[in-house]
């Protein structure tokens, strides 16, 4: 089974989380939600407090298949301000495995020099700090291992594109099917 793991920082966007894990776990995708706040529940952008599986220094992430950062703010600002995650995220990259984001959250990876020569989404105000990319504005880009989404009101584009990645489009059929999308 394929291994995604969900970074939630204080001011994640709740329903790119909520929306991004729920479509995975459908999806076949064993998805472990990490805190990188020191603490397994974490207060979204609107208050929803979620709570974590795993703290990000408690994790092992040597199996992982996929890294993925919902967006929100200052939830993709406190992502981006956090030095182990974007080594982590580096390291992934150059083994050609998958790294996403959606909203906000590409900021991390254009920052990172990851998205220049790529098609690339986000919501339209942080399209600047995708270095590199060629922005979209399209619902969700996959290109080659980077998966991108624009924005909450399309989660469901981002996680289906991520379960297609990972497990196909027969499953990503399927879950939509199921989600009467």
């Amino acid at each position: 089974m394929k291994k995604a793991f969900v970074f939630l920082a204080t001011g994640f966007e709740e329903v790119e989380a909520t929306g991004t894990i729920d479509v995975l776990r459908r999806g076949e995708v064993e998805t472990t939600v990490v805190s990188i706040t020191g603490d397994c529940k974490v207060t979204g952008a609107h208050g929803l407090q979620l709570v974590a599986d795993k703290l990000f220094e408690e994790t092992d992430f040597t199996d992982a298949d996929a890294l993925i950062l919902p967006g929100g703010m200052p939830g993709s600002s406190n992502l981006n301000a956090y030095a182990p995650l974007k080594d982590l995220l580096v390291k992934h990259y150059d083994q050609g495995k998958v790294v996403a984001a959606i909203c906000a959250a590409p900021l991390v990876l254009g920052g990172l020099g990851l998205l220049k020569g790529r098609r690339a989404t986000c919501y339209p105000s942080f399209e600047p700090q995708l270095i590199g990319a060629t922005i979209t504005g399209e619902a969700a880009v996959i290109d080659g291992n980077v998966v991108t989404g624009k924005g909450p009101g399309l989660v469901f584009d981002f996680a289906l594109a991520l379960v297609k990645v990972l497990n196909g489009k027969p499953i990503a059929e399927e879950v939509a099917a199921g989600l009467l999308l």
